[in-house]
């Protein structure tokens, strides 16, 4: 629990039987994490069976693999009925220190912003953690487009390591998004849409084998959909019907300025 706030870490899992012990201790170890849930969206290997052998961990297996997005939208509904005020998405594979959960839930437990981002771009981890050329240049492009067409100034779009306030989570249209990877994206482009800001906390990240990676081919198709939904966002905001920011916004009257931590 963190400034009286409820803090749940949620595990959207595929095949992570390697690693997820030790990003459980990890967790735990915080000292600040009150409840951990785990989804498995049908993995391979046994991911379910490590999963049920540690301490206070609810385990949710998925009767089909549903997808990435799906995996979420099943860990955040789970979150919220377990009374979450803060929820922290880390994913087991163990790319993502767990050791910066403190610091990704106090920026929305002490109310700086109701969504934070541990960014593997900030500090320059990225490249010298061993992420592929091609993955960090394409990770660059698109973050330059997408701040361009959103009018914001994150670092990336495109960690896996979040944290989000109860509120945000209940206020969001989750089932309209993707059930796939760009689900994520669309989550930020609501969050922006919405006129609220974005914390980020410097991340560095871990490149091996037994961490989980997509395939080139899907990183084409993820791209070539955060492209879609930015112009989409920005169409619709040009368009002379454009929906005014969520009226409960903080800052729903003056332009999302997230700020980089």
């Amino acid at each position: 629990m963190i400034n009286g706030r409820k803090i749940v870490v949620v595990f959207p899992a595929y095949n992570a039987e390697k690693t997820l012990l030790r990003t459980y201790e990890e967790v735990v170890a915080q000292g600040v994490v009150d409840h951990i849930i785990l989804v498995d969206d049908q993995s391979l290997d046994r991911t379910v069976a490590v999963a049920r052998t540690l301490p206070g961990v609810h385990v949710i297996v998925h009767e089909r693999n549903r997808g990435y997005g799906a995996n979420q939208k099943t860990c955040y509904r789970t979150a919220l009925e377990q009374g979450a005020d803060v929820v922290v998405m880390v994913h087991p594979d163990y790319q993502y220190t767990p050791k910066l959960i403190t610091a990704l839930a106090s920026v929305v437990a002490y109310d700086v912003y109701p969504c934070a981002l541990g960014s593997r771009i900030l500090g320059g981890h990225a490249f010298r953690s061993g992420m592929p050329w091609w993955r960090y240049v394409s990770n660059r492009v698109l973050t330059l487009f997408q701040n361009l067409m959103l009018n914001a100034k994150l670092s990336e779009y495109h960690t896996g390591y979040r944290a989000f306030s109860r509120r945000m989570l209940e206020q969001s249209p989750l089932e309209a998004f993707d059930d796939d990877f760009i689900f994520d994206n669309q989550m930020l482009v609501w969050i922006l849409g919405q006129g609220y800001g974005i914390g980020e906390v410097t991340c560095p990240t871990k490149y091996f084998a037994d961490a989980s990676s997509i395939s080139f081919r899907r990183s084409v198709r993820y791209g070539l959909g955060c492209i879609r939904v930015a112009l989409a966002h920005r169409l619709s905001r040009n368009a002379p019907t454009q929906r005014a920011a969520h009226p409960t916004s903080p800052d729903a009257t003056r332009k999302p300025q997230p700020t980089r931590r």
